[in-house]
């Protein structure tokens, strides 16, 4: 289970990133973090602002609400989502996760 924070002015979100990956996106749930993969590589902070990206596209955010809390250069990263809610956060990421139907 995604362990989010619920705040007055948005929501931390734990994240895992994985660079240097084929592509972008989000890959699903590990250990409590987020997981997102994304091409660019772990250097001079391109990955980071990678994931802002990836973030912003996946949930419909701006840019501009994402922001870096913890974690510059680890794997390991906290972002504070600002006018977000954890139960539309949860809500989405369910809706990613849910098998289709019809497959199995």
């Amino acid at each position: 289970m995604l362990e989010l924070e619920q705040l007055p002015g948005g929501v931390v979100l734990p994240v895992h990133a994985h660079p240097g990956a084929r592509k972008n996106g989000v890959t699903g749930v590990h250990a409590g973090r987020l997981k997102i993969a994304i091409v660019q590589p772990a250097e001079k902070g391109r990955a980071n602002d990678a994931l802002v990206r990836v973030l912003a596209d996946a949930f419909g955010w701006k840019p501009a609400q994402i922001q870096l809390l913890s974690g510059a250069t680890s794997r390991r990263k906290k972002f504070l989502i600002e006018g977000a809610t954890a139960t539309e956060i949860l809500e989405q990421i369910a809706r990613w996760l849910k098998p289709e139907a019809g497959t199995g």
